[in-house]
């Protein structure tokens, strides 16, 4: 035998002596990880605009944005109803909502936007304003409308490719 032949066979061996070591040790890190999962810091689904750059959500989220001069509008406080009712609806489609209810202060959102009072605004995940409503929407409007863009459906047929 020579003696790459013999460095081979010596090699082969310890692997094969060390492998289950080495599974038992990953599988105990799994078991640990699947006990114990790490936090991630996932971000709520309905938080401020303030201070936020749209531009984070790019291809990521499709952000609507609540505007009104103030959190005591009626229509503000119809439409965040009408969210929270059915927020599970708006999270399968990577829907992010922001709320704007301070007209003095000029959010990233409110510069771009230019709402007078009360407006909903829908945004796509390329950051193109695909609609604009001045009065509250039910999350079923709101659905079926970002069901209809086109990323929207390509995410659709991806999820669920047709069968041969």
């Amino acid at each position: 035998m020579t003696l790459s032949r013999q460095l081979f066979s010596a090699i082969f061996a310890t692997a094969l002596a060390i492998s289950p070591a080495i599974t038992a040790a990953a599988e105990e890190v799994a078991q640990e990880l699947l006990l114990n999962p790490p936090e991630t810091e996932e971000l709520p689904l309905v938080r401020s605009a303030e201070g936020v750059d749209l531009a984070e959500y790019l291809w990521i989220k499709r952000p609507i944005i609540v505007f009104a001069d103030s959190s005591a509008d009626p229509r503000y406080v119809q439409q965040m109803q009408f969210i929270n009712d059915r927020i599970d609806d708006l999270a399968l489609r990577d829907v992010v909502v922001l709320t704007d209810t301070d007209a003095s202060t000029a959010s990233p959102a409110r510069q771009k936007l230019r709402p007078r009072g009360f407006m909903l605004a829908i945004l796509g995940k390329d950051g193109g304003v695909k609609l604009r409503k001045p009065l509250p929407w039910s999350v079923r409007e709101i659905t079926r409308s970002i069901d209809k863009f086109p990323t929207r459906r390509q995410e659709i047929r991806d999820r669920h490719p047709a069968r041969p």
